[in-house]
């Protein structure tokens, strides 16, 4: 299994727009980090995103991503959620819709951002949209640790 950190920042990023502290205006490049996103990759070759921040796109062109198949949202804040959009650029190339997993209050307030991604509508010729199809998860503890279980 392989984990790869896609953005490590704040819910702002760093730095942080309007911000003069030592670390925003640090040359380090360990001190530019975009908002919080990762990839997990198993041995098969499965690939599952965590989170879309805003600069998604951005982060899998930097990281050679070109494929995943599935998204876990850990809740549905907007440094969480609103680089959804940029998932089009990987369903446009699938033939079903993306596996989209959250909690069900994260994936119902999805659904209410951005119901154009869950309905079963295919894009308009020479248009594209995210396509998704939610699959609730659940934390359930077992053994002393937490688990995410599909319902």
């Amino acid at each position: 299994m392989k984990l790869t950190f896609l953005g490590t920042g704040t819910s702002f990023g760093v730095p942080q727009l309007g911000c003069g502290c030592a670390v925003c205006r640090s040359p380090d490049p360990r001190d530019k980090r975009t908002r919080v996103g990762a990839l997990v990759e198993s041995k098969g070759g499965t690939r599952v995103l965590i989170d879309t921040p805003p600069e998604l796109r951005l982060q899998l062109i930097a990281a050679g991503v070109d494929r995943i198949d599935a998204v876990l949202f850990t809740h549905d804040h907007a440094d969480h959620t609103h680089g959804i959009d940029d998932l089009r650029a990987i369903t446009v190339r699938r033939t079903a819709p993306l596996t989209l997993y959250g909690s069900a209050d994260t994936l119902t307030s999805l659904g209410r951002k951005f119901a154009y991604i869950f309905d079963d509508r295919r894009p308009v010729p020479g248009t594209s949209k995210p396509e998704g199809q939610a699959h609730i998860v659940e934390a359930k503890r077992h053994a002393g640790w937490w688990w995410l279980v599909a319902r």
